[in-house]
Protein backbone atom coordinates (compact mmCIF):
# COMPACT_ATOMS: atom_id res chain seq x y z
CA UNK A 1 0.00 0.00 0.00
CA UNK A 2 1.40 3.32 -0.78
CA UNK A 3 0.46 6.84 0.29
CA UNK A 4 -0.82 7.61 -3.44
CA UNK A 5 -2.90 5.11 -3.29
CA UNK A 6 -4.67 6.59 -0.46
CA UNK A 7 -4.57 10.41 -0.14
CA UNK A 8 -7.24 10.63 2.46
CA UNK A 9 -3.88 9.34 4.72
CA UNK A 10 -1.97 11.84 4.62
CA UNK A 11 -3.10 14.99 7.43
CA UNK A 12 -4.03 17.16 4.73
CA UNK A 13 -6.30 14.92 3.03
CA UNK A 14 -9.95 17.29 2.95
CA UNK A 15 -10.30 17.21 -0.82
CA UNK A 16 -13.76 15.50 -0.80
CA UNK A 17 -15.77 17.80 1.46
CA UNK A 18 -14.13 21.03 2.96
CA UNK A 19 -14.14 21.40 6.42
CA UNK A 20 -16.86 24.11 7.83
CA UNK A 21 -14.68 24.60 11.20
CA UNK A 22 -11.97 25.56 8.83
CA UNK A 23 -10.88 29.13 8.58
CA UNK A 24 -8.59 31.33 5.93
CA UNK A 25 -4.68 30.74 7.05
CA UNK A 26 -2.25 33.99 6.83
CA UNK A 27 -2.13 35.43 3.62
CA UNK A 28 -5.85 33.99 3.20
CA UNK A 29 -5.10 30.72 2.18
CA UNK A 30 -7.68 28.07 2.45
CA UNK A 31 -6.63 25.17 4.17
CA UNK A 32 -3.33 26.78 5.84
CA UNK A 33 -3.40 25.88 9.33
CA UNK A 34 -5.48 28.64 11.40
CA UNK A 35 -4.45 30.00 14.49
CA UNK A 36 -6.06 28.11 17.72
CA UNK A 37 -8.96 30.17 19.05
CA UNK A 38 -9.88 30.61 22.81
CA UNK A 39 -12.85 28.41 21.29
CA UNK A 40 -10.29 25.68 20.64
CA UNK A 41 -8.52 26.23 23.70
CA UNK A 42 -11.49 25.18 25.36
CA UNK A 43 -12.88 22.67 23.68
CA UNK A 44 -9.69 21.33 23.49
CA UNK A 45 -9.24 21.08 27.36
CA UNK A 46 -12.77 19.60 27.76
CA UNK A 47 -11.86 16.69 25.64
CA UNK A 48 -8.55 16.34 27.01
CA UNK A 49 -10.37 16.27 31.00
CA UNK A 50 -13.34 13.90 29.45
CA UNK A 51 -10.56 11.58 28.17
CA UNK A 52 -9.28 11.55 31.24
CA UNK A 53 -11.97 10.43 32.94
CA UNK A 54 -12.45 7.83 30.97
CA UNK A 55 -9.07 6.68 31.88
CA UNK A 56 -9.07 6.55 35.10
CA UNK A 57 -12.38 4.83 35.80
CA UNK A 58 -10.56 1.96 33.09
CA UNK A 59 -7.46 2.17 35.01
CA UNK A 60 -9.18 1.32 38.57
CA UNK A 61 -11.47 -1.44 36.56
CA UNK A 62 -8.01 -2.70 35.67
CA UNK A 63 -6.45 -2.81 38.68
CA UNK A 64 -10.08 -4.44 39.96
CA UNK A 65 -9.52 -7.62 37.63
CA UNK A 66 -6.41 -8.56 38.97
CA UNK A 67 -3.67 -7.46 36.03
CA UNK A 68 0.06 -7.52 37.82
CA UNK A 69 1.28 -4.24 38.49
CA UNK A 70 3.02 -3.59 35.37
CA UNK A 71 0.30 -4.26 33.05
CA UNK A 72 -1.38 -1.79 34.74
CA UNK A 73 2.05 0.98 34.68
CA UNK A 74 2.42 0.14 30.94
CA UNK A 75 -1.60 0.59 30.77
CA UNK A 76 -1.72 4.23 32.46
CA UNK A 77 1.41 5.36 30.65
CA UNK A 78 0.00 4.45 27.30
CA UNK A 79 -3.78 6.24 28.28
CA UNK A 80 -1.66 9.19 29.76
CA UNK A 81 0.11 9.10 26.09
CA UNK A 82 -3.50 8.73 24.66
CA UNK A 83 -4.89 11.83 26.33
CA UNK A 84 -1.82 14.16 25.70
CA UNK A 85 -1.74 12.71 21.70
CA UNK A 86 -5.50 14.17 22.02
CA UNK A 87 -3.76 18.24 21.50
CA UNK A 88 -3.00 17.24 18.08
CA UNK A 89 -6.19 15.72 17.00
CA UNK A 90 -7.28 18.95 14.88
CA UNK A 91 -4.01 18.97 12.63
CA UNK A 92 -3.58 14.61 11.97
CA UNK A 93 -7.27 13.43 12.62
CA UNK A 94 -6.89 10.18 10.10
CA UNK A 95 -3.54 9.21 11.43
CA UNK A 96 -4.30 9.66 15.19
CA UNK A 97 -7.75 8.13 15.11
CA UNK A 98 -5.50 5.21 13.76
CA UNK A 99 -2.99 5.10 16.06
CA UNK A 100 -5.29 5.36 19.26
CA UNK A 101 -7.75 2.39 17.94
CA UNK A 102 -4.54 0.12 17.43
CA UNK A 103 -3.37 1.28 21.14
CA UNK A 104 -6.78 0.60 22.86
CA UNK A 105 -7.10 -2.87 21.71
CA UNK A 106 -4.19 -3.90 24.18
CA UNK A 107 -5.16 -1.19 26.55
CA UNK A 108 -8.30 -0.30 27.55
CA UNK A 109 -7.11 3.09 29.44
CA UNK A 110 -6.89 4.41 25.95
CA UNK A 111 -10.05 3.71 24.85
CA UNK A 112 -11.67 6.79 26.06
CA UNK A 113 -9.52 8.91 24.04
CA UNK A 114 -9.73 6.37 21.09
CA UNK A 115 -13.54 7.47 21.31
CA UNK A 116 -12.97 10.84 21.16
CA UNK A 117 -10.51 11.16 18.22
CA UNK A 118 -13.08 8.83 16.32
CA UNK A 119 -15.33 11.60 17.03
CA UNK A 120 -13.75 14.18 16.06
CA UNK A 121 -12.68 12.83 12.48
CA UNK A 122 -16.19 11.74 11.90
CA UNK A 123 -16.76 15.40 12.27
CA UNK A 124 -13.85 16.71 10.41
CA UNK A 125 -13.17 14.59 7.34
CA UNK A 126 -15.96 13.13 4.35
CA UNK A 127 -17.64 9.81 4.60
CA UNK A 128 -14.93 7.97 2.81
CA UNK A 129 -11.67 8.27 5.69
CA UNK A 130 -14.68 7.71 8.55
CA UNK A 131 -15.58 4.87 7.04
CA UNK A 132 -12.36 3.41 6.58
CA UNK A 133 -11.14 4.45 9.91
CA UNK A 134 -15.03 2.94 11.48
CA UNK A 135 -14.35 -0.30 10.09
CA UNK A 136 -11.08 -0.30 11.82
CA UNK A 137 -12.76 0.53 14.77
CA UNK A 138 -15.64 -2.27 14.64
CA UNK A 139 -13.01 -4.61 14.04
CA UNK A 140 -11.18 -3.27 17.45
CA UNK A 141 -14.23 -3.86 19.43
CA UNK A 142 -13.83 -7.53 18.29
CA UNK A 143 -10.51 -7.94 18.70
CA UNK A 144 -9.80 -6.56 22.40
CA UNK A 145 -12.11 -8.47 24.44
CA UNK A 146 -10.07 -11.32 23.47
CA UNK A 147 -6.93 -9.15 24.02
CA UNK A 148 -8.09 -8.05 27.27
CA UNK A 149 -10.98 -9.66 28.36
CA UNK A 150 -13.40 -8.13 31.08
CA UNK A 151 -14.34 -10.25 34.06
CA UNK A 152 -17.48 -9.58 34.71
CA UNK A 153 -18.84 -9.63 31.26
CA UNK A 154 -18.99 -11.86 28.79
CA UNK A 155 -17.26 -11.93 25.31
CA UNK A 156 -20.70 -11.53 23.80
CA UNK A 157 -21.68 -8.72 25.44
CA UNK A 158 -18.45 -6.60 25.29
CA UNK A 159 -18.78 -7.19 21.37
CA UNK A 160 -22.13 -5.50 21.24
CA UNK A 161 -21.15 -3.12 23.72
CA UNK A 162 -18.52 -2.16 21.25
CA UNK A 163 -19.88 -2.44 18.36
CA UNK A 164 -23.08 0.03 19.63
CA UNK A 165 -20.38 2.46 21.15
CA UNK A 166 -18.24 2.60 18.03
CA UNK A 167 -21.53 2.88 15.74
CA UNK A 168 -23.17 6.20 18.36
CA UNK A 169 -19.91 7.94 17.74
CA UNK A 170 -19.52 7.77 14.05
CA UNK A 171 -22.90 8.80 13.68
CA UNK A 172 -22.82 11.50 16.34
CA UNK A 173 -19.77 12.77 14.75
CA UNK A 174 -21.24 13.07 11.44
CA UNK A 175 -24.47 14.19 12.32
CA UNK A 176 -22.34 17.17 14.03
CA UNK A 177 -20.68 17.49 10.97
CA UNK A 178 -24.18 17.68 8.78
CA UNK A 179 -25.64 20.31 10.84
CA UNK A 180 -22.62 22.35 10.43
CA UNK A 181 -22.35 21.97 6.94
CA UNK A 182 -25.64 22.97 6.57
CA UNK A 183 -25.42 26.31 9.08
CA UNK A 184 -22.15 27.13 6.51
CA UNK A 185 -24.55 26.64 3.37
CA UNK A 186 -27.13 28.69 4.61
CA UNK A 187 -24.94 31.19 5.94
CA UNK A 188 -23.98 31.07 2.27
CA UNK A 189 -27.04 31.43 0.84
CA UNK A 190 -28.07 34.31 2.93
CA UNK A 191 -24.74 36.54 1.79
CA UNK A 192 -25.86 35.79 -2.00
CA UNK A 193 -29.10 37.03 -1.08
CA UNK A 194 -28.18 40.19 0.76
CA UNK A 195 -26.09 40.79 -2.43
CA UNK A 196 -28.72 40.17 -4.48
CA UNK A 197 -31.21 41.96 -2.55
CA UNK A 198 -28.64 45.02 -2.70
CA UNK A 199 -28.06 44.58 -6.64
CA UNK A 200 -32.08 44.77 -7.42
CA UNK A 201 -32.27 48.15 -5.11
CA UNK A 202 -29.44 49.11 -7.58
CA UNK A 203 -31.29 48.48 -10.31
CA UNK A 204 -34.18 49.67 -9.04
CA UNK A 205 -32.90 53.52 -8.61
CA UNK A 206 -31.34 52.96 -11.87
CA UNK A 207 -34.75 52.56 -13.72
CA UNK A 208 -36.17 55.12 -11.57
CA UNK A 209 -33.50 57.48 -12.95
CA UNK A 210 -33.89 56.49 -16.54
CA UNK A 211 -37.72 57.18 -16.29
CA UNK A 212 -37.26 60.22 -14.37
CA UNK A 213 -35.08 61.32 -17.27
CA UNK A 214 -37.26 60.15 -19.94
CA UNK A 215 -40.21 62.31 -18.70
CA UNK A 216 -37.40 65.15 -18.49
CA UNK A 217 -36.55 64.56 -21.57
CA UNK A 218 -40.46 64.31 -23.42
CA UNK A 219 -40.95 68.04 -21.56
CA UNK A 220 -37.73 69.62 -22.49
CA UNK A 221 -38.32 68.82 -26.07
CA UNK A 222 -41.81 70.31 -25.73
CA UNK A 223 -40.36 73.27 -24.75
CA UNK A 224 -37.84 73.26 -27.14
CA UNK A 225 -40.97 73.43 -29.57
CA UNK A 226 -42.67 75.80 -28.56
CA UNK A 227 -39.28 77.89 -28.25
CA UNK A 228 -38.60 77.24 -31.81
CA UNK A 229 -42.38 77.98 -32.98
CA UNK A 230 -42.40 81.28 -31.47
CA UNK A 231 -38.74 82.10 -32.34
CA UNK A 232 -39.75 81.43 -35.87
CA UNK A 233 -43.23 83.59 -35.73
CA UNK A 234 -41.05 86.49 -34.82
CA UNK A 235 -38.81 85.70 -37.50
CA UNK A 236 -41.39 85.60 -40.31
CA UNK A 237 -43.51 88.27 -38.87
CA UNK A 238 -40.85 91.16 -38.36
CA UNK A 239 -43.75 93.51 -38.70
CA UNK A 240 -45.58 92.57 -36.06
CA UNK A 241 -47.22 94.79 -33.31
CA UNK A 242 -45.20 95.65 -30.98
CA UNK A 243 -47.25 94.28 -28.39
CA UNK A 244 -47.37 90.92 -30.15
CA UNK A 245 -43.64 90.94 -30.60
CA UNK A 246 -43.22 91.53 -26.78
CA UNK A 247 -45.55 88.77 -25.63
CA UNK A 248 -43.84 86.33 -27.95
CA UNK A 249 -40.47 87.43 -26.32
CA UNK A 250 -41.99 86.63 -22.76
CA UNK A 251 -43.13 83.15 -23.81
CA UNK A 252 -39.34 82.31 -25.04
CA UNK A 253 -37.97 83.68 -22.19
CA UNK A 254 -40.28 81.95 -19.76
CA UNK A 255 -40.02 78.35 -22.04
CA UNK A 256 -36.40 78.63 -22.08
CA UNK A 257 -35.94 79.14 -18.31
CA UNK A 258 -38.04 76.29 -17.51
CA UNK A 259 -36.14 74.05 -19.70
CA UNK A 260 -32.78 75.40 -18.43
CA UNK A 261 -33.92 73.98 -15.09
CA UNK A 262 -35.29 70.75 -16.42
CA UNK A 263 -31.64 70.22 -18.20
CA UNK A 264 -30.08 71.11 -14.72
CA UNK A 265 -31.86 68.27 -13.31
CA UNK A 266 -31.61 65.93 -16.05
CA UNK A 267 -27.65 66.08 -16.25
CA UNK A 268 -25.92 62.93 -15.71
CA UNK A 269 -28.89 60.94 -15.84
CA UNK A 270 -28.72 58.48 -19.18
CA UNK A 271 -31.69 57.65 -20.98
CA UNK A 272 -32.53 54.44 -21.72
CA UNK A 273 -31.86 53.01 -25.25
CA UNK A 274 -34.44 50.98 -27.03
CA UNK A 275 -37.77 53.99 -26.53
CA UNK A 276 -40.64 53.37 -29.08
CA UNK A 277 -41.75 55.28 -31.50
CA UNK A 278 -43.66 58.84 -30.33
CA UNK A 279 -42.17 58.34 -26.83
CA UNK A 280 -41.62 61.93 -27.10
CA UNK A 281 -45.33 62.70 -27.76
CA UNK A 282 -46.97 61.20 -24.98
CA UNK A 283 -48.58 63.43 -22.17
CA UNK A 284 -46.77 63.75 -18.68
CA UNK A 285 -48.85 63.74 -15.65
CA UNK A 286 -48.49 67.09 -13.79
CA UNK A 287 -50.32 68.33 -10.59
CA UNK A 288 -53.28 68.92 -11.94
CA UNK A 289 -53.77 65.33 -13.55
CA UNK A 290 -53.99 64.72 -9.54
CA UNK A 291 -57.71 64.54 -9.06
CA UNK A 292 -58.23 63.06 -12.28
CA UNK A 293 -55.74 60.02 -10.64
CA UNK A 294 -57.72 59.63 -7.68
CA UNK A 295 -61.14 59.67 -10.09
CA UNK A 296 -59.41 57.00 -11.51
CA UNK A 297 -59.30 55.33 -7.94
CA UNK A 298 -62.25 55.85 -6.83
CA UNK A 299 -63.89 53.94 -10.44
CA UNK A 300 -61.94 51.00 -9.60
CA UNK A 301 -63.56 50.65 -6.61
CA UNK A 302 -61.20 52.02 -4.13
CA UNK A 303 -62.40 54.70 -1.32
CA UNK A 304 -60.06 57.46 -1.37
CA UNK A 305 -60.33 61.00 -0.31
CA UNK A 306 -57.99 63.70 -1.45
CA UNK A 307 -57.28 66.62 0.66
CA UNK A 308 -55.48 69.62 -1.79
CA UNK A 309 -54.77 72.75 -0.21
CA UNK A 310 -52.89 74.08 -3.58
CA UNK A 311 -55.42 76.61 -4.93
CA UNK A 312 -52.73 77.05 -8.12
CA UNK A 313 -51.72 73.89 -9.77
CA UNK A 314 -50.18 75.19 -12.53
CA UNK A 315 -47.71 77.44 -10.11
CA UNK A 316 -45.69 74.20 -8.84
CA UNK A 317 -42.75 73.25 -10.64
CA UNK A 318 -43.61 71.15 -13.74
CA UNK A 319 -41.10 68.46 -12.50
CA UNK A 320 -42.48 68.97 -8.90
CA UNK A 321 -46.05 68.04 -9.52
CA UNK A 322 -45.02 65.13 -11.68
CA UNK A 323 -42.90 63.64 -8.65
CA UNK A 324 -46.04 64.85 -6.56
CA UNK A 325 -48.14 62.48 -9.16
CA UNK A 326 -45.72 59.79 -9.15
CA UNK A 327 -46.13 59.21 -5.61
CA UNK A 328 -49.44 59.49 -5.19
CA UNK A 329 -49.84 56.63 -7.21
CA UNK A 330 -47.61 54.42 -5.91
CA UNK A 331 -49.17 54.62 -2.57
CA UNK A 332 -52.33 54.13 -4.09
CA UNK A 333 -51.59 51.76 -6.24
CA UNK A 334 -49.76 49.70 -2.75
CA UNK A 335 -52.91 50.88 -1.04
CA UNK A 336 -55.76 49.26 -3.26
CA UNK A 337 -53.18 46.02 -3.15
CA UNK A 338 -52.14 45.26 0.44
CA UNK A 339 -55.41 46.62 2.13
CA UNK A 340 -58.32 46.37 -0.14
CA UNK A 341 -61.76 47.76 1.26
CA UNK A 342 -59.35 50.20 3.25
CA UNK A 343 -60.13 54.43 2.88
CA UNK A 344 -56.66 55.70 1.76
CA UNK A 345 -56.57 59.88 2.11
CA UNK A 346 -54.23 61.69 -0.41
CA UNK A 347 -52.70 65.04 1.54
CA UNK A 348 -51.36 68.04 -0.29
CA UNK A 349 -50.00 71.00 1.55
CA UNK A 350 -47.53 73.62 0.78
CA UNK A 351 -46.81 77.17 -0.79
CA UNK A 352 -43.60 79.06 -2.21
CA UNK A 353 -40.68 79.03 -0.33
CA UNK A 354 -41.89 76.30 2.08
CA UNK A 355 -41.91 73.77 -0.22
CA UNK A 356 -44.75 71.18 -1.13
CA UNK A 357 -45.47 68.02 1.26
CA UNK A 358 -47.33 65.20 0.19
CA UNK A 359 -48.71 62.05 2.38
CA UNK A 360 -50.55 58.98 1.51
CA UNK A 361 -51.45 56.80 4.49
CA UNK A 362 -54.12 54.26 4.74
CA UNK A 363 -55.28 51.73 7.87
CA UNK A 364 -54.56 48.61 8.20
CA UNK A 365 -56.68 46.02 5.88
CA UNK A 366 -60.26 45.03 7.00
CA UNK A 367 -60.10 41.04 7.95
CA UNK A 368 -57.74 38.24 6.67
CA UNK A 369 -56.41 39.73 3.43
CA UNK A 370 -54.12 37.72 1.19
CA UNK A 371 -50.90 38.05 1.46
CA UNK A 372 -49.14 39.54 -1.85
CA UNK A 373 -45.77 39.40 -2.39
CA UNK A 374 -44.26 42.85 -2.64
CA UNK A 375 -40.17 43.51 -3.83
CA UNK A 376 -40.35 47.03 -2.85
CA UNK A 377 -39.16 48.78 -5.78
CA UNK A 378 -41.53 50.65 -6.48
CA UNK A 379 -40.52 52.63 -2.89
CA UNK A 380 -36.85 52.69 -3.77
CA UNK A 381 -37.76 54.47 -6.57
CA UNK A 382 -39.88 56.56 -5.24
CA UNK A 383 -37.05 57.33 -2.95
CA UNK A 384 -35.00 57.95 -5.69
CA UNK A 385 -37.18 60.55 -7.83
CA UNK A 386 -37.71 62.81 -4.67
CA UNK A 387 -33.69 63.04 -3.89
CA UNK A 388 -33.19 63.60 -7.30
CA UNK A 389 -35.65 66.59 -6.90
CA UNK A 390 -34.13 67.85 -4.13
CA UNK A 391 -36.17 66.14 -1.81
CA UNK A 392 -36.64 63.60 1.10
CA UNK A 393 -39.35 60.70 0.95
CA UNK A 394 -40.22 58.60 4.08
CA UNK A 395 -42.64 55.19 4.56
CA UNK A 396 -43.20 53.03 6.61
CA UNK A 397 -45.62 51.10 8.61
CA UNK A 398 -48.15 53.33 11.56
CA UNK A 399 -48.81 52.21 15.05
CA UNK A 400 -52.08 51.18 14.02
CA UNK A 401 -50.70 48.39 11.33
CA UNK A 402 -51.37 51.17 8.76
CA UNK A 403 -48.95 51.97 5.63
CA UNK A 404 -47.36 55.96 5.10
CA UNK A 405 -45.96 57.24 2.53
CA UNK A 406 -44.57 61.26 3.07
CA UNK A 407 -42.50 63.17 0.96
CA UNK A 408 -41.36 67.00 0.84
CA UNK A 409 -40.17 68.28 -2.53
CA UNK A 410 -38.87 71.77 -2.78
CA UNK A 411 -41.21 74.63 -4.34
CA UNK A 412 -39.02 77.57 -4.98
CA UNK A 413 -40.80 81.46 -4.45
Amino acid sequence: MTRTEYPWLLPSAMAETPDPDAEDGPGGRRGARPRRTLRDWVVDTLVFLLAAAIGVAAGEASQEAGNAEVVVLVDQLLGAAACCALWVRRRWPVGLALVLLVVSTVSPVAGGAAMLSLFSLAVHRPFRPVAAVGALALLTAVVQPLIRPEPSTTYLVSVIAGLVLVLLVVGWGMLVRSRRQLYVALRERARRAEAEAVLRAEQAQRLAREAIAREMHDVLAHRLTLLSVHAGALEFRPDAPPAEVARAAGVIRDSAHEALQDLREIIGVLRAPGEGEGAADRPQPTLATLDALVAESREAGMTVELDNTIDDPSAVPAATGRTVYRIAQEGLTNARKHAPGAEARVTLRGRPGDGLTVEVLNPPPRGDVPRVPGSGQGLIGLTERAVLAGGRLEHGRTRDGGFRVSAWLPWPT
